[in-house]
């Protein structure tokens, strides 16, 4: 999302004619740089060309051009048939085509660059130019100074309800701090400015990084090794899911594809089975959302001789610390299993326990989830796995990297570059740096807190609807309102919530018409006392409605949110007042967020697809 974002900016700032400007300056210098080439006796390849020239021939050999190029602190592809490979984007100047040139064999002022560029032709022709229109909407031919762009970005900033402004509840997703002392270093050149394949001994500092946040990692989680490549948790989950199908094949064991996963699991967990060449068999849960260890016995036995694997959450979707996880690792193991742990709930584990203590087998991390990195809207996601030593063989390598990732018996890249999205660990490596490992114990005793202090005072207005033996939740907890549906929808409350200055909780995961909230350890105790006191406050207006008092069908909880354009029109035909609808709290009057627009249409996009593609005839008469 984040890098769709920064796209969309650019697209934004520069318009269809900045862009094309850019586009025509590049092509420029390719041409210019191509045609000098080729008066040095060097063939470059055939027209039509945007960026990259592919370069043989010519006076200096591939080895000559690559010493020289590096003594130029300048990185070119070299082909294994002796060519080389040069691309150009926007930030190219004139003296890196000076500089290039030397490095090609070109004396000083052997070229005139000046002449080369008049007699250059930037149309491609043919079917080649471009004919239509683009970027036509006036959002992209509106902000081209810099004091409008900055204008419209906090336009929009203001238009979001986020940390900067109250916690973000929202269950299963752990929306902790991301400091800023961890995000600093994602603007320090020396990570930020390098190639995904820039030559390793370029790299040295990354590669430190990479091996000590590796270890810290594995120490965390109680593993033997592990791989940063995944990008995400779903790809952490098909990576990891990838490794334990690599071990069932080398042992000679081809036909373990049967995964047992718990009806309570992430969607994913299933996606990703299937997705690595598992059949899945759904497990029965109990009443009180813990596994059902007779069903996963008994599914067991039945699929003893394919039983490849098990995914199990820790602690579960539901939130509660899964009683029989013991009993679960034994089982799958009894009968040639393997246990994959969805890592997704690991900031209720830092410290206190791990997956390989448990007896997982691998685990995946959503490092922007327990380890600090944005996500969302703020962040591409990071999604390592750690596994146990007989996983480690099967790890992912690169065929860029090769004996640098991955393990003996590799399973083939799971993402583009070798160590997935490389700039933003460096936002872990600082959180775990600065945190230590008393600092992370301590996070994760203060999220677990913090979770059972909201549920223990909210489950008088709205029942827990799972707990541990003891009373207890994990790191989150879900509040029952399926006994409100006839009265409100829990999307009501959730939008309610914004009038309070609060983002709502997960709604209706993993159950219909419930909330999950994970306070995290980031919130202080005053700023959950605020949280469950709007909670209370709804509470007691939909009570409002129960007994009566309040109109069914127009009153506070489903006309919201609120809109200053709302409030501020000259009518107010509501049965309530204005005060109670945007100030319903002492300190929303002190400081108000003001939610951009009301109530949408939620699934209108979902039952009224409009299709962007070209129709079928389109097709059929181009042919």
């Amino acid at each position: 999302m984040l890098l769709a974002i920064l796209a969309s900016m650019y697209a934004v700032y520069h318009g269809p004619d900045g862009i094309r400007l850019r586009a025509q300056r590049v092509r420029l210098l390719t041409s210019v740089f191509g045609k000098a080439l080729q008066q040095l006796g060097y063939t470059i390849n055939a027209e039509p060309v945007f960026d990259t020239l592919k370069i043989s021939g010519g006076p200096r050999t591939q080895a000559t051009i690559r010493a020289a190029a590096l003594a130029e602190a300048v990185n070119l592809r070299y082909y294994d048939d002796g060519a080389v490979g040069v691309a150009f984007d926007e930030l190219t100047r004139l003296n890196n085509v000076e500089t290039l040139l030397g490095i090609f064999g070109a004396v000083p002022n052997a070229v005139d660059i000046k002449a080369l560029a008049a007699a250059t032709d930037l149309a491609f022709g043919g079917p080649h130019d471009r004919q239509s229109d683009y970027l036509t909407h006036p959002v992209f031919n509106t902000y081209h100074s810099e004091t409008e762009m900055m204008r419209y970005i906090n336009k929009l900033q203001s238009r979001d309800l986020s940390l900067t402004h109250s916690m973000i509840p929202l269950g299963s997703c752990t929306m902790k701090l991301n400091a800023t002392a961890e995000m600093l270093p994602l603007l320090w050149p020396e990570f930020a400015a390098l190639h995904p394949f820039v030559p390793a001994d370029q790299a040295a500092g990354y590669q430190e990084l990479f091996r000590r946040l590796e270890k810290w990692l594995a120490e965390i989680t109680g593993f033997a090794a592990v791989s940063l490549q995944p990008n995400s948790g779903a790809a952490g989950e098909y990576t990891g899911m990838l490794v334990i199908r690599a071990y069932h094949m080398d042992r000679g064991e081809p036909q373990r594809t049967t995964c047992l996963i718990p009806s309570s699991a992430h969607g994913t967990n299933p996606a990703s089975a299937a997705m690595a060449g598992f059949q899945v068999v759904v497990v029965a849960c109990d009443e009180g959302g813990n596994v059902d260890v007779a069903d996963l016995r008994a599914k067991a036995e039945q699929y003893k001789d394919t039983l490849g694997a098990v995914m199990v959450t820790y602690p579960s979707t539901h939130g509660v610390f899964e009683e029989g996880v013991l009993e679960i690792v034994r089982i799958v193991h009894q009968y040639g299993g393997q246990v994959y742990m969805d890592g997704a709930n690991m900031n209720a584990q830092v410290g206190l326990t791990s997956p390989g203590y448990i007896g997982a087998d691998v685990c995946h991390l959503n490092l922007h989830k327990t380890f600090a990195i944005p996500h969302g809207g703020g962040g591409p996601g990071v999604g390592p796995i750690g596994v146990a030593a007989h996983l480690a063989p099967y790890l992912p390598g690169h065929p860029l990297a090769a004996g640098r990732v991955g393990g003996k018996k590799a399973i083939g890249p799971v993402s583009s570059a070798p160590w997935g999205s490389a700039s933003i660990v460096t936002i872990s490596y600082a959180y775990i740096a600065m945190m230590g490992a008393a600092g992370l114990t301590r996070a994760t005793q203060m999220a677990i807190l913090n979770a059972n202090y909201v549920a223990a005072r909210l489950d008088p207005y709205y029942p827990v609807l799972y707990k541990g033996a003891n009373g207890r939740v994990a790191h989150e907890c879900i509040l029952d309102l399926r006994h409100l549906k006839d009265v409100i929808s829990v999307t009501d409350v959730a939008k309610r919530l914004m009038d309070f200055n609060f983002h709502a909780p997960t709604v209706a995961f993993p159950v219909h018409d419930t909330l999950m909230i994970e306070p995290t350890e980031s919130e202080s105790q005053a700023e959950l006392d605020r949280f469950c006191q709007a909670m209370i406050q709804i509470r007691e207006e939909i009570r409002a409605i129960e007994s009566g008092a309040a109109d069914p069908h127009d009153n506070v909880v489903v006309n919201s949110p609120h809109t200053a354009a709302s409030v501020a029109s000259a009518t107010w035909e509501r049965p309530y007042s204005r005060e109670q609808a945007v100030f319903p709290t002492t300190w929303v009057a002190e400081w108000k967020f003001w939610p951009p627009v009301g109530r949408i249409d939620s699934v209108y996009g979902d039952r009224n697809l409009v299709c962007t593609c070209l129709p079928i005839e389109a097709y059929a008469n181009k042919e």
